[in-house]
């Protein structure tokens, strides 16, 4: 440094501008937390059976733990497995009406049975019967036989039907032979035999009918007539609740198999099925955690590390939702670092950190780097996550450390003491400037008019010349541009006190 001569009670400090090297460096503090963790909670009351290992231990995965009896955890396994049974048939039978918004016709017939007029715009229920559709393309007869004749009758066998309503006869087919006991008023034995026939479209149901059956020359007459039946008949129902879109049905309307008869709004079959499903996920996360609480009864290390927590010894009862053991790999340590807004450009994926805990000296890694601030007083702070080896054991888990990294170095660059470096308006426009106050006979033509006394600056010999800076350290800044090697510019004012 060179000083100025005195004048009265002031001496000038000035520095010169001299080439040299400069490192920037972040500091901070962290946390060191194992990379990997895992903890055993028992979620049901039980006894402690045996323990087989003990604090401090350093264990593989899947060494055996401890043992504990635990009737409680089967049964709440046994709750959730029928928990999860009941809603999933509960959310398959509404899949299945959602396949039904549309009413169709099961198969060819005639609609019968319609008491309402649904009208669109109409809520209709779930499981409610519209209609009955019934086969009335073909016509069933029962006919009762006696046992005389029971080697005379079998099925495919052509029968002549009479059905005195139309007064006509047709030919029929025996389709099944049933060797039932039915005792007659005159006490003679009887078996059945069920008659089909085609229907021209004049025949009904309930209409009285005779099948006679020629066999072996002889005719074979029922014990009495019968009533014509359809061959099918179904109830028409809705699976879903709903409004009614449109409608296309009536009374005796013949339709044709998987005719359109009704279509119903979904949106209270998808609101059932969403919360459906979610008691469904719901459920499976209950048998999920049930089963796991099970098998935790016997459990195993779910990976290689210390026990570091260890809550239980044989005999012991423990309660719902204990946590009993931890483990932890405390081979590679994570520290979680606090970063001030000011340094958390200079922190990259893969730079090397030094880190101190309690005068311990380690060396360690930026794993990621946490763009998301934490806001507090106005403030912004970052988190890094940094590796650090640890195969010896030396770093200790939960306890604080500090850091330090380089965030940048320059090289044969030029560089001035700090405070050489002033921020002053600029006398025209206000604007604050980053300049030095330059010793020298004559004006520089990079000079600017500040008003240099808000520093101290001396009036006379001193010039303000605008710089561009780059790094600094806690002393020394990098110049970049502005000045050369060798310039010597203004410091401080230093002031003496005299007293009388």
């Amino acid at each position: 440094k060179l000083l100025a001569p005195n004048e009265g009670d002031s001496q000038i400090l000035t520095d010169m501008v001299t080439v040299g090297s400069i490192t920037s460096t972040v500091e901070g503090s962290g946390t060191a937390n194992a990379k990997q963790s895992e903890s055993i909670t028992i979620n049901t009351a039980g006894t402690v059976v045996d323990v087989y290992v003990n604090e401090g231990d350093v264990v593989e995965a899947g060494t055996p733990l401890f043992s504990i009896d635990s009737p409680a955890a089967q049964d709440l396994v046994n709750k959730a497995r029928t928990e999860v049974e009941v809603r999933e048939k509960e959310l398959n039978n509404l899949y299945e009406a959602a396949d039904n918004l549309t009413v169709t016709a099961e198969f060819a017939g005639k609609l019968m049975g319609i008491e309402n007029e649904y009208e669109v715009g109409q809520e209709i229920g779930s499981d409610v019967t519209i209609a009955q559709l019934v086969d009335d393309h073909v016509m069933r007869l029962e006919q009762y036989y006696s046992y005389a004749y029971e080697n005379d009758i079998y099925v495919g066998q052509k029968v002549t039907v009479s059905i005195p309503a139309v007064m006509e006869s047709r030919e029929g087919r025996v389709v099944e032979v049933n060797k039932v006991s039915r005792i007659s008023d005159e006490g003679s034995k009887l078996f059945q035999a069920v008659i089909e026939l085609d229907n021209p479209g004049v025949l009904t149901k309930d209409m009285l009918a005779s099948a006679v059956i020629s066999s072996n020359g002889q005719e074979i007459y029922p014990y009495e007539q019968g009533k014509l039946e359809y061959n099918r008949t179904v109830d028409v129902k809705t699976k879903v609740s709903g409004e009614i879109q449109w409608v296309d049905m009536m009374n005796f309307l013949d339709v044709s198999a998987g005719q359109s008869l009704m279509r119903i709004s979904g949106d209270d079959n998808q609101t059932a099925i969403f919360n459906a499903e979610e008691a469904l996920r719901t459920a499976k996360e209950s048998l999920t955690e049930a089963e796991e609480n099970l098998a935790n009864l016997n459990a195993v290390a779910p990976i290689a590390g210390t026990v570091i927590g260890l809550a239980i010894s044989p005999g012991q009862e423990i309660t719902e939702k204990m946590a009993v053991i931890n483990i932890s790999d405390t081979s590679v340590i994570e520290v979680t670092a606090k970063v001030d807004e000011r340094n958390i450009a200079y922190i990259k994926q893969g730079m090397y950190v030094d880190i101190d805990q309690w005068g311990t000296q380690f060396s360690g890694t930026v794993d990621k780097v946490n763009l998301s601030p934490e806001m507090n007083n106005g403030v912004a702070t970052y988190t890094a996550t940094i590796l650090v080896d640890n195969p010896e054991g030396q770093m200790y888990t939960g306890a604080s450390v500090t850091y330090s990294l380089v965030a940048s170095q320059s090289d044969n660059c030029l560089v001035l003491p700090i405070q050489c470096v002033k921020y002053i308006p600029d006398a025209e426009t206000g604007e604050t400037l980053s300049v030095v106050f330059l010793q020298t006979d004559q004006r520089p033509d990079n000079a600017v008019d500040v008003d240099g006394s808000t520093v101290g600056v001396p009036a006379e010999g001193f010039y303000a010349v605008p710089v561009e800076t780059g790094i600094s350290d806690k002393n020394n800044v990098e110049i970049i541009s502005g000045l050369n090697e060798g310039d010597v510019v203004f410091t401080q004012m230093l002031r003496s006190n005299s007293y009388g």
